[in-house]
């Protein structure tokens, strides 16, 4: 599946308008979300075919969406890359466990991030 619609979903402004340049750049239709909630109402109007997911956001964080969107039958195919700060291996272990296919630590390296996209499409 080539993928195309990426959700970004982050707290932080500063990042949201660095991945969604950073995507756009490279061909990408983006759309993005502020928390848990806008999240899953992004997801209810238009399915992406991936979301790069911040971990550390007021509410639901990261681990606990990534693991509600990976459980719901609807949304079980799209894949997730966790985007985060949290640079311990077992932040990594735990959000692959989650059901995340993929976890890049910030500051993220625009090539890195293009080819974890690049080898799930």
């Amino acid at each position: 599946m080539a993928i195309r619609k990426v959700l970004v979903v982050d707290d932080s402004k500063t990042e949201l308008m660095f991945m969604t340049d950073l995507l756009q750049k490279n061909g990408f239709s983006v759309r993005t979300a502020e928390n848990a909630d806008d999240a899953f109402r992004r997801l209810g109007e238009d399915k992406p075919d991936l979301i790069l997911m911040d971990v550390v956001m007021p509410g639901q964080n990261g681990f606990q969406l990534t693991r509600a969107i990976t459980r719901d039958p609807l949304y079980a195919d799209v894949p997730i890359i966790m985007c985060t700060s949290k640079n311990q291996e077992t932040d990594r272990v735990w959000g692959m466990r989650q059901g995340a296919r993929d976890y890049i630590t910030k500051p993220v390296d625009a090539a890195e991030l293009m080819a974890k996209i690049k080898a799930l499409g």
